[in-house]
């Protein structure tokens, strides 16, 4: 298989979460987006793995490299990193939009005021 199918997969997977970010107004669809912006991270962060692995088959590596002499696979590390930080957005993010939506009753991103109302902009 070719590795240009995952990255091509990638990268529509990562600007449509662009898209449903940038386009979408209620809150918990920008963070379903957010989320496809990471499992397309994390596709290509596993393909990369393969590729770079189907790439050095018969390489001379150097023993500093694998120290237990085995091969880490650093893109499956990787993807499980950002699995776990996806886990915690969606855990943090969902809290905050829990909160404001008992505050005020709606969820809509463009509504949300960044300072309190009290405040004068520009002092």
């Amino acid at each position: 298989m070719h590795a240009v199918i995952p990255y091509v997969t990638g990268a529509l997977l990562f600007g449509l979460g662009v898209y449903g970010v940038l386009r979408r107004r209620n809150a918990i669809l920008v963070l379903m987006a957010v989320e496809l912006m990471l499992n397309a991270v994390n596709l290509i962060f596993v393909t990369a793995d393969a590729a770079v692995r189907a790439t050095l088959v018969g390489v001379q590596v150097e023993a500093w490299a694998y120290p237990n002499g085995r091969p880490a696979h650093s893109g499956g590390v990787f993807a499980l990193f950002v699995i776990v930080l996806a886990a915690a957005e969606v855990g943090v993010g969902l809290a905050i939009v829990l909160q404001y939506y008992r505050m005020r009753r709606a969820v809509h991103v463009d509504e949300v005021a960044l300072h309190h109302e009290d405040e004068q902009v520009g002092r």
